[in-house]
């Protein structure tokens, strides 16, 4: 199986990192750290889970869920309601 592709991940870096940026205005490096280590990233490479189905502003969403909460799954995108 193959992984999701460079490209579509370097777009969602881009695009997620940058509301990181504006929202908590932490520095690029640092804004780009938490998303690469955090289970939202995880997520969004594994191509079983097809979450780029969310859109950049979806994932911002889930990631942010995540730093909150905890879990990413608290995300009202990931809820089962």
């Amino acid at each position: 199986m193959s992984g999701v592709p460079v490209d579509m991940l370097d777009y969602y870096d881009e695009e997620v990192v940058r509301r990181i940026i504006e929202k908590y205005g932490y520095g690029e490096r640092e804004a780009l750290g938490q998303f690469l280590e955090s289970q939202t990233y995880g997520m969004l490479a594994n191509p079983a889970m097809e979450m780029w189905q969310f859109g950049p502003e979806g994932i911002f969403n889930i990631w942010e869920s995540e730093k909150v909460t905890g879990s990413p799954k608290n995300s009202a995108y990931l809820r089962m309601e």
